[in-house]
């Protein structure tokens, strides 16, 4: 017959959760601190492809 898991503490509960919610804000940190770089030109550890532009010829 099956039975019941043991119920986790609220203190546990919210540990996890926020080591998760930490996780996530220091990914999103790094991803706008990434943009902000690339935006501005500051960039020395990311390697962006840039397509010349001038070559194309308009009619």
């Amino acid at each position: 017959m099956a039975v019941p898991k043991k119920r986790s503490s609220k203190s546990k509960k919210r540990i996890r959760k926020n080591t998760w919610k930490i996780k996530s804000l220091w990914t999103t940190l790094k991803a706008f601190s990434l943009g902000k770089s690339l935006l501005t030109g500051n960039f020395k550890s990311f390697f962006l492809r840039q397509t010349n532009t001038t070559n194309k010829k308009t009619l």
